[in-house]
């Protein structure tokens, strides 16, 4: 969809670029992640909801892998998914498009990566006082703290690339004069070529199949499926 807005000397174009469900996912995965770094630099009872944040990041991580797929044009992986001559063409300043560039795939993919990584962790961590990952009774204690020291490594990891993703979407906002925050929340850019580029795709059908599958993975994540460990055989009475 293509409105045409006056923008100064000529005519600006709206163009539709983010569905809603990908802004819903954009920003629910914003608020999750700073829910579970808060709650887990805060441990004790706070460990509980650093668990529940962590069961809805896997939700919105399987469905944005669906969206990825079956989602409209600009958030599918084969969009902005490209090769090295297309990363080349970005940093030389060439590349032109909607959506994310080839460069940023990288970092959207990198983000991907590690947060799976970070949530199928936790899922089998502890933290040695009263919280266990949900998946904690899968695995011996020992491989539990090494996952349980995995965790906490990659979570430096993934904090550094909210911030190298952030310094890049200042480094778009100062440098180059390009907004990549509104676009995200309202879900159009505004363009001055006449080139015809609308959103097609993700229709009611692929939302469904999409929460459905996310749905399906949060309640997996959540451990319920797994029968609880048999209790300690009683201990033996002294004989007198």
């Amino acid at each position: 969809m293509c409105l045409a807005v006056p923008g100064g000397a000529e005519w600006q174009k709206r163009v539709r670029v983010w569905d809603l469900p990908t802004r819903v996912f954009h920003w629910s995965l914003v608020a999750l992640v700073a829910g579970a770094a808060i709650s887990g630099f805060i441990g004790g009872n706070a460990m509980v909801w650093h668990g529940r944040f962590g069961i809805a990041i896997v939700g919105l991580l399987v469905f944005r892998i669906v969206w990825g797929f079956a989602g409209s044009t600009y958030a599918r992986f084969s969009q902005f998914v490209r090769g090295p001559a297309a990363i080349r063409d970005t940093l030389q300043g060439r590349w032109q498009g909607l959506g994310h560039n080839p460069l940023g795939a990288l970092s959207v993919l990198g983000l991907l990566t590690v947060l799976a990584a970070q949530a199928a962790s936790g899922l089998f961590g502890n933290d040695d006082i009263a919280f266990n990952g949900y998946f904690y009774n899968l695995v011996s204690k020992s491989t539990s703290d090494r996952l349980t020291a995995l965790h906490s490594l990659n979570a430096w990891l993934v904090g550094a690339l909210v911030a190298l993703h952030l310094g890049a979407i200042t480094f778009y906002v100062r440098v180059k004069k390009e907004d990549l925050v509104r676009p995200m929340l309202r879900g159009w850019k505004e363009r001055s070529d006449q080139s015809e580029e609308s959103l097609s795709g993700g229709g009611f059908v692929a939302f469904i199949v999409a929460l459905v599958l996310a749905l399906a993975a949060a309640w997996f994540a959540t451990g319920t499926w797994i029968s609880a460990p048999p209790p300690p055989p009683p201990s033996a009475a002294p004989a007198f």
